[in-house]
Parts: structure tokens; sequence; C-alpha cells
């Protein structure tokens, strides 16, 4: 059943929760953001691999922390959750739930004043975070998610899942920005990229 309502930020420091060394499908269940398109995108690649994203939450035993979305890949990661018997939070700013884009078929919708405290809640509910391919905002939360990183506000693993080559050229950039020496640490500490969810959905279990 679904339950909807309003919450406001509480302006406290991030912190991720003690980490465990359990088995894949044993693990406790922990929220995994997972940030994406309001669009499906052209190659029906995206699609797909948003659909088995969600079913691995499920299989891996994770709950779906999200954008609230019923559009484009955050609607179908979202209902392949719940039709695997998973558990969905959902996050929206009021001016997309005015716009009739909330999802209402998932556990939980969250409403909250503005996307910059949509962010931060979705942070503040998750263990980690998968990157699908997606637009400008979805590139926003993976640097927003990086740039924390690197300040020590939390620790939280960034896993990229690069679907028919998304995020190459953009991980690409990211190396430069190593080399140059503009990065505090490698990056490979903070950020994991994978070319399947199977394979990604694996390093996420066992990173608990």
């Amino acid at each position: 059943m679904i339950c909807i309502k309003s919450a406001s930020y509480k302006n406290n420091d991030l912190m991720s929760s003690p980490k465990h060394n359990l088995q894949p499908n044993k693990v406790e269940m922990k929220g995994i953001a997972v940030f994406c398109g309001s669009k499906s995108g052209n190659d029906p690649l995206y699609e797909i691999h948003a659909r088995q994203t969600g079913e691995l939450l499920v299989k891996y035993g994770f709950s779906l922390v999200y954008g609230g979305g019923n559009k484009g890949l955050m609607g179908t990661v979202a209902n392949a959750v719940m039709e695997n018997g998973g558990t969905v939070t959902g996050v929206i700013p009021e001016k997309l739930a005015e716009w009739e884009h909330s999802h209402k078929g998932i556990t939980e919708l969250i409403v909250v004043p503005d996307m910059h405290i949509r962010k931060r809640k979705m942070y503040e509910l998750s263990e980690a975070a998968i990157i699908l391919p997606g637009g400008f905002g979805t590139g926003d939360e993976l640097f927003e998610m990086l740039t924390w990183n690197q300040l020590s506000i939390h620790d939280k693993q960034v896993f990229i899942l690069n679907t028919a080559g998304y995020y190459s050229d953009l991980f690409q950039m990211m190396q430069v920005m190593h080399q140059s020496g503009f990065l505090h640490e490698p990056l490979n500490k903070r950020v994991k990229i994978f070319d399947v969810p199977e394979t990604l959905m694996k390093h996420v279990a066992a990173h608990f």
C-alpha cells in the first residue's frame, strides 16, 4: 500500500551505516538509491537494464530509493521492484508531484519542498548509489554524490551502469581529471563502472 507523506529536511550530517560481511541473497534490507532518467532513451537496452536492475535489487535483498516518478527509466526500475515483491521509497519535489508525475503504486512516496532536499533525503535513506543512464538531472546527482564523497560528507559508494557504453566518454573525462591532478584520491576508490546489471549488483552486495 502506498503511503504519501510530506517531509522537511533536518540539517544533520550524512552518516553511512556500519558495513557487514554478508553473502549475496542474505543482505539485510538496506536502501540503495538509483538515479536515472525520467525518459527511456532511444536504445531499448536502457529500459531492459533498468528492469533487470530492479529485479536484482529484490533478488539481493535491497530496497529501492529513487526519485518517485512513474515515467522513463525511473518508472521502469520502480515497477520492476514492486512486481517482484520488493520495497520502493520515492522522494519527489512538490512541483513534480503537482504535475502528476508521481508514482501511485509504490510502497512509500515522500513529498519534499524542492530538488535539493530531494537529493539530501535520498542520500540519507540509502547506503550506496547506482547510476543508470539519464540526462542533466542524473549527471547532477552523480557529481554531487562524488563531491560529497571527496569532502567526506559521506562515504557511500557509487556504482555506474554503463549500458551500451553510455557513460564511457564521461568516465574517460573523469580519468582525465585524475591524471591532470584535480582529484584528491584515485577515481576507483569512490566510483565503480560496470557494463551489465548482474555484475554491478554482485559488487553492490559484496560491498556490504
